[in-house]
């Protein structure tokens, strides 16, 4: 069972042999592997193989779910080292079968234009209850099973602006601002700061396709999982600050949803941008 929210810990990758590494996934209590945590492993695999260049994009798909019980191995496969940038490919393996494989882009950095989105208007974090202070809000509607789960050791504080009652969802548009943080402290190399962020972008993320629908993850039926995942990463940061996560779902159909997200500081700096489609069908 996950013990710790030290994100640094748990994203730690053992060397096996040039271009292999293993991670291991912490039983956090759910029956298959964290996205975020597969994601984030293999940006820091792909690291291992990249010297002093910063990571500006990665795009993954998830290919079968993952095995708590069992180590995931990154195969780093060094794609290209040019002049500017470097690609990396990593597959996440188990069982002798790929689970998950990403692309990633790595550049020198260099000056160039800029311009950015507007940050969204959002409420002060610290006037928002965690997660577990929601749920404790709703008394006796919450089972204690639902209430002891989400009150594990968790490395990523997260405040929603606008929560569904996970037992009694309703309609609402498929727009909405979550602010997170991580809780331990993740040092100033932008490797782990990218992984850490990495992480986080795939919570609360595929829920904004659902709300329109009256959904939850844990709706009866609801067969839902991230099926591909994107990010591009704007500007240097420190997620040991809060960062809002502004996400909106422009379309469902023939089973699947999509989620944009942009990450922004609390000064309104845009840091990251985030796009995943996922899997969403209501067996009854």
């Amino acid at each position: 069972m996950q013990t710790t929210e030290n994100l640094a810990d748990i994203l730690d990758l053992e060397p096996i042999e040039v271009n292999l590494f293993r991670g291991i996934s912490p039983n956090d209590g759910f029956p298959r592997i964290f996205g975020g945590l597969v994601i984030a492993q293999a940006l820091l695999a792909a690291y291992r193989t990249v010297p002093e260049r910063v990571c500006h994009s990665l795009h993954a798909y998830f290919i079968r779910p993952g095995d708590v019980t069992a180590p995931v191995l990154y195969e780093v496969e060094r794609a290209r080292d040019g002049g500017t940038f470097t690609t990396r490919r990593v597959a996440a393996i188990q069982h002798g079968e790929q689970i998950f494989n990403l692309a990633a882009s790595f550049q020198t950095p260099e000056e160039g234009f800029e311009h950015q989105s507007e940050m969204p208007t959002a409420p002060d974090p610290e006037g928002l209850p965690t997660e577990v202070e929601f749920l404790k809000g709703l008394g006796d509607q919450i089972p204690p099973k639902m209430l002891a789960i989400a009150s594990r050791p968790r490395p990523v504080d997260i405040r929603w602006e606008d929560p569904q009652n996970p037992v009694a969802p309703v309609k609402k548009p498929g727009v909405k601002n979550v602010w997170m943080r991580a809780k331990a402290p993740l040092g100033d190399d932008i490797k782990m700061q990218q992984a850490a962020l990495a992480y986080a972008s795939d919570m609360a993320f595929m829920e904004s396709a659902l709300r329109p629908h009256g959904l939850i993850w844990s709706t009866p039926g609801l067969q839902g999982a991230s099926l591909d995942h994107a990010m591009w990463f704007h500007q240097p940061f420190d997620f040991n600050n809060w960062t809002l996560f502004a996400q909106d779902s422009p379309a469902a159909s023939h089973g699947r949803g999509l989620v944009r997200g942009q990450m922004f500081s609390q000064n309104g700096k845009l840091l990251a941008s985030v796009a995943q489609e996922c899997l969403m069908r209501l067996r009854k």
